[in-house]
């Protein structure tokens, strides 16, 4: 498919957005609307075999995740997503880098509930921030099996309150690799399947 080699090609060596310039940016946008407009799956949200996984994320326009980039002495590793439709639960998960010994990990647990066949409405209610090494990190999904059992983790580990912690987001494109959303504060996600 042309508009999905095309939007590939785009985000291509930008790092997730990192070393996008205000005109790759840009080029990107419309990359993505051309993929939009013609998703495979109407209804995404009820799409749930395509939707349920593991998911790494390619680009975002998302301050919030880049902004994780600028901590001192520290880089932006890779930023999983892991849907588990059975139980409507999200992970983010972003992996941080710098001095030997000391990397980190920023993630997020969530729910979501589905408002349409393309919205859903995220409530966030733990976060976990910690060097791998204390929580013996060595992969996404050993981490969230320690999350789902609800382990205390040797963390900066707290509960949110999803009152006031939640947001929504638009599943505009999905198919069998590649999922875009766009979220509440206008941010763009592009992932694909981990």
């Amino acid at each position: 498919m042309l508009e999905k080699a095309n939007l590939l090609e785009a985000i291509a060596g930008k790092n997730r957005g990192l070393l996008a310039t205000e005109q790759d940016r840009q080029g990107i946008l419309v990359a993505i609307a051309n993929l939009e407009d013609i998703n495979p799956t109407p209804r995404p949200i009820e799409s749930t075999h395509l939707l349920n996984g593991n998911w790494r994320l390619i680009y975002t326009t998302s301050k919030a995740l880049l902004n994780l980039d600028n901590l001192p002495f520290y880089k932006l590793g890779q930023i999983y997503q892991y849907i588990r439709v059975e139980n409507n639960s999200v992970y983010n998960i972003a992996e941080i880098y710098g001095l030997p010994f000391v990397e980190g990990i920023v993630s997020v647990a969530a729910k979501f509930e589905p408002v349409s066949g393309r919205r859903v409405n995220v409530k966030f209610e733990r976060s976990i921030i910690s060097l791998q090494r204390l929580i013996g990190y060595d992969s996404p999904e050993s981490f969230i099996q320690q999350i789902e059992v609800g382990q205390k983790l040797t963390a900066i580990d707290f509960p949110l309150n999803s009152n006031e912690q939640q947001g929504w987001l638009d599943i505009t494109y999905i198919d069998d690799n590649l999922r875009i959303g766009r979220g509440n504060e206008g941010s763009v996600f592009v992932l694909t399947k981990a």
